[in-house]
């Protein structure tokens, strides 16, 4: 296999051997530490234009199958591991991850020390980097890393462009998409839910003019603060209509109440997060992946109340409306690739919209 490398931004250079692609590619180098499930990390539109670094030593021994997929076609720029398998071993397997990341254009480096690359990311933070033959000079890559603009346009590269409809007999249900993750939309249709998928950049009107009885905020990538269009929508919506924000959708619900976010040094990315629900004082495992938090500080000043933490450092993790039917979590209840821990969600969101219901059916009849 050809020969290439990774150069960090900061000058540390990995070398390993090429697989998938053979182009030269940046971006931001991330990790992520699950065990399993590199199928639907690939396929998480969340990151988009990230080079995604996994943690666990063996990748691609169950190959790619299409139905494991958590977007029609994955946004990720670059991939690193430890070592891939050539030669997987599974009947569900459609294809090898190598043929795969070729159909996509999309380079992969393997042989890689990644404990030493995450070691490196978590002391200095989150950094671009940039994947190429081995040949080029390394200082040639780094002064095209500094020339390279930082985009703010990913939801828009992830979200749908146009509304459509999964049709169900139950509660209508308006799911704004930022970058979303098959697994919240499933997650809905199996509760029956009639769902209606609708642009990042949709307006309230149009939302209101479909008389949803509750409102689902995606995931998706990038900051928060790039989507200003979003954050007005929610700001006209809420209170009106029952509201569940995952991810990204956090964060937006945070910021149209007066809450500020953040950006992390390296970010939560991995199947193996515990999380601690204050309120209930439950903790359980949870599927991350975000370079962004909300800031715990600023919910001071607003309506909303802390009701989830991350027990490794105490971010935020979960807040809700004190006076509106809306909450949200920062991680993803939709389990992909798991744990199952926290689907329950998707069930109290559910309930939620049934006691709205019922109040103001109660409220018309007392008016």
């Amino acid at each position: 296999m050809l020969k290439r490398k990774l150069v960090l931004e900061n000058g540390t250079v990995f070398i390993g051997a090429g697989f998938g692609s053979d182009r030269e590619i940046s971006g931001e180098v991330v990790f992520n530490t699950s065990m399993t499930g590199y199928q639907e990390i690939i396929s998480d539109p969340s990151y988009c234009e990230q080079i995604v670094t996994l943690t666990y030593p063996l990748i691609g021994n169950y190959g790619i199958n299409r139905d494991d997929f958590e977007t029609v076609a994955p946004f990720i720029n670059g991939l690193i591991v430890k070592e891939y398998s050539e030669y997987p071993s599974n009947f569900r397997c459609d294809e090898t991850i190598d043929s795969f990341l070729k159909a996509h254009n999309i380079p992969g480096l393997a042989g890689i020390d990644t404990r030493k690359l995450t070691k490196c990311i978590r002391r200095a933070g989150t950094m671009r980097g940039y994947i190429a033959n081995e040949d080029v000079p390394d200082d040639e890559i780094i002064r095209r890393l500094q020339q390279i603009p930082v985009r703010h346009d990913q939801v828009k590269q992830t979200s749908t462009s146009k509304p459509y409809i999964v049709p169900g007999r139950g509660r209508r249900i308006v799911l704004i998409d930022f970058g979303m993750k098959h697994g919240i939309l499933r997650e809905l249709t199996k509760r029956d839910c009639h769902v209606t998928v609708v642009p990042y950049n949709y307006s309230a009107d149009n939302i209101l003019r479909l008389k949803p009885d509750g409102i689902m905020l995606t995931n998706g990538p990038g900051d928060p603060q790039d989507v200003p269009e979003a954050i007005e929508t929610i700001q006209r919506v809420i209170g009106a209509i029952p509201i569940f924000g995952i991810c990204l959708g956090h964060q937006l619900l945070a910021l149209a109440c007066g809450a500020k976010t953040e950006k992390m040094k390296f970010g939560h990315r991995g199947g193996n997060h515990p999380v601690k629900d204050i309120i209930h004082g439950k903790t359980f495992l949870t599927s991350q992946n975000h370079g962004y938090a909300v800031n715990t500080a600023s919910l001071a000043n607003t309506d909303l109340e802390l009701t989830q933490i991350a027990l490794n450092d105490h971010s935020v993790e979960g807040i809700r409306h004190k006076v509106f039917p809306a909450f949200s979590v920062q991680y993803h209840p939709e389990s992909s690739p798991g744990p199952e821990d926290s689907n329950y969600l998707f069930d109290d969101f559910l309930r939620l919209i049934d006691q709205t219901i019922t109040k103001q059916q109660e409220e018309k009849v007392y008016a």
